[in-house]
């Protein structure tokens, strides 16, 4: 009897160290399956913003793409309201299995965090980087009764005439508002911020003279500067624009470093397998590599940025600092 009940046990423990010795593997063995046979399901890209925005049309740009590829829908979700954060807490909150993506914006993922301190997510820890897009450089504009017609005249002016010029933004936190805040803290300039719902409507005053200035991408007003309606001064990228190549960066009209551009990426619940974010890394720097996409993105004014997932996780983590430093020094608030 002693001699059953210890060979019997000794059976026992051996099939727990076994089971022991599996567990830890199938966790990588799913992950492993998850990515050979991903997707085989729709995908869904959730747009934090309304449709027809730059946001949305790289959302659409880039799902299309993966359509094409993978021949499962990607379904575009636009979820907008406080400044994309309800968009963006849904992503984090949803399964790690690669099916439910964010387009991030800079103001998603780099903004928000210093504009709202009760975010319901964290744009570093909640997310697994995917792929960084695009970025979209702001091209600085002034109505033609501001008599400049360079960035150090536009300094000049402003010192001589603090709280003269008033500057629009598409809302309080907008990219817009923070990239003049920005231009504001580097050239020692004062001027009078006035917040729009959207930016179509600050265009639409800046034209009519209402207000003075704007930081905004590209593509918003590039008609208007063509018809002599408002004057171009120099955009916010580190290097000249293909798009509008007469113009001067703001970093080579006296102020290095500047640098204000907008940016997009691809983003998933933190968790998702990592050979499922390097599949989705691969198929999308795959898109933005073919000349239809770069065609696509530069019509938008936006030039495209293949990299690692690393590389994005990086800029996601520098912009979070280099904006909260801005956001604490310019004292801006959302109201």
């Amino acid at each position: 009897m002693n001699t059953h009940h210890a060979s019997a046990s000794r059976r026992r423990f051996n099939l727990a160290l076994l089971a022991a010795a599996t567990l830890p593997a199938l966790p990588l063995a799913a992950a492993a399956q998850s990515a050979n046979t991903y997707p085989n399901k729709a995908i869904r890209m959730v747009v934090p913003f309304t449709p027809g925005g730059s946001t949305d049309i790289m959302g659409r740009t880039i799902g299309q793409q993966l359509t094409q590829a993978w021949g499962q829908p990607v379904v575009i979700d636009n979820l907008p309201g406080a400044g994309g954060s309800i968009g963006a807490d849904k992503v984090a909150k949803a399964p790690a299995d690669g099916y439910t993506l964010l387009m991030g914006h800079i103001g998603t993922l780099a903004v928000t965090p210093s504009l709202y301190p009760k975010l319901p997510y964290d744009p570093v820890k909640s997310f697994a980087a995917v792929a960084w897009v695009a970025r979209v450089p702001n091209v600085l504009v002034v109505h033609p009764s501001v008599p400049v017609k360079s960035v150090q005249e536009l300094v000049a002016y402003a010192k001589a005439n603090p709280g003269k010029i008033n500057y629009g933004s598409g809302g309080n936190g907008s990219a817009a508002h923070i990239a003049t805040e920005y231009f504001k803290l580097q050239t020692g300039t004062q001027m009078q911020h006035v917040p729009y719902k959207g930016t179509a409507p600050a265009v639409t005053d800046l034209v009519g003279g209402q207000i003075q200035l704007m930081f905004t991408g590209v593509p918003a007003v590039m008609a208007q500067v063509k018809a002599g309606q408002l004057r171009a001064l120099a955009v916010s990228s580190p290097h000249r624009v293909k798009a509008v190549p007469e113009l001067p960066t703001v970093a080579e009209s006296g102020y290095a470093g500047f640098e204000a551009d907008q940016w997009y990426g691809v983003v998933a619940p933190a968790n998702t397998p990592p050979d499922v974010t390097a599949k989705l890394n691969q198929q999308i720097n795959r898109a933005l590599a073919s000349p239809e996409i770069a065609e696509r993105l530069a019509s938008e004014g936006a030039e495209a940025t293949p990299n690692p997932p690393k590389v994005f996780a990086d800029l996601i983590v520098s912009e979070i600092a280099r904006w909260r430093t801005v956001i604490e020094k310019g004292g801006v608030k959302v109201e």
